[in-house]
């Protein structure tokens, strides 16, 4: 039965030390962005990249060309 008690013991410790790293985990981390955040006029990001144009309707006549002349050379 004290074995048991001393299990539970280690137990909760364990998990208490779990608990308590977490928590500075997330302290850390949200005083490490605050901290980004506020030099981050330094080095700015680049403007993100436009998105490739939409197939325009006229593409399908190519696509089709490409495959007769590849069925072609077969």
């Amino acid at each position: 039965m004290q074995q048991l008690g001393i299990g539970l013991v280690l137990m909760v410790a364990g998990m208490g030390i779990v608990y308590a790293f977490l928590c500075v985990l997330i302290v850390a981390a949200k005083c490490a962005s605050a901290f980004v955040a506020r030099f981050d006029y330094i080095l700015p990001q680049s403007a993100p990249k436009k998105a490739p144009a939409a197939a325009k309707a006229g593409d399908d006549a190519d696509v089709a060309l490409a495959i007769a002349v590849a069925l072609e050379h077969r």
